[in-house]
């Protein structure tokens, strides 16, 4: 099965090189060298996942980002950092990017990345029941979920990691469980990333009650019931 894959970077060399390269991982690459082309494309197109450099000519990543989630395009998104800009990492979690790498970036991690990524999503994504936890209805086969009746607009992280969750509801769920589930890897040190995810599901959620608790420093539990 190939797959589709969008490559917003203004950095042409890098653009060949990982063209061919996903050629032998049955990924089709689209390219864009500036934001305004990325996110016509990222709008108009049939894109499985978006590799998306912050750093961009035109519209940088940030704004393409949020411009992109205010549409409600929920493609998987994986931001191309600057290594060591912590800021711009959790400013594209919070803004709805599902993973981040940091440049500069073994090729073969970045595959290892995609990989992750593509399994997750809901073409590929196995189904299972419907989910039905503590007010909130969730479907795999749609990726629909709905919470005292309001839709909740989930990026496919998001909706990963609250479906382990209810999936395990009244139990505490590992920060490396969660991760596995969700990004397909174990967390690294000082890894920030699912604590803002998991920031970014509560506030689509009503605030009250508070349906995710915190088990410091070793992971989080979705109420059984109200």
């Amino acid at each position: 099965m190939r797959h589709s894959v969008l490559l917003i970077d203004d950095d042409s060399e890098m653009s060949v090189m990982l063209t061919e390269l996903f050629k032998r991982e049955s990924v089709d690459l689209t390219t864009a060298e500036d934001g305004v082309k990325g996110l016509d494309e990222a709008l108009n197109g049939d894109y499985e996942l978006i590799l998306l450099d912050v750093m961009l000519p035109g519209i940088d990543g940030m704004q393409l980002l949020q411009r992109l989630r205010q549409q409600h395009r929920d493609t998987a998104v994986l931001m191309l950092t600057a290594r060591g800009d912590d800021d711009d990492r959790v400013m594209g979690l919070e803004l709805g990017a599902d993973d981040y790498l940091p440049k500069p970036f073994n090729p073969r991690e970045l595959i290892a990345r995609v990989k992750a990524l593509l399994r997750r999503t809901p073409n590929t994504t196995m189904q299972s029941e419907r989910l039905s936890v503590c007010g909130i209805n969730l479907d795999p086969a749609t990726t629909e979920v709905h919470c005292d009746g309001s839709e909740l607009i989930l990026t496919p992280t998001e909706f990963d990691i609250l479906r382990c969750l209810m999936q395990q509801a009244g139990h505490m769920v590992s920060k490396d469980q969660l991760s596995v589930a969700a990004l397909g890897r174990k967390m690294e040190p000082f890894d920030r990333s699912l604590d803002v995810h998991i920031s970014n599901i509560r506030k689509k959620l009503p605030t009250k009650p508070d349906r995710i608790q915190t088990i410091r420093g070793r992971g989080y539990r979705l109420l059984a019931s109200l």
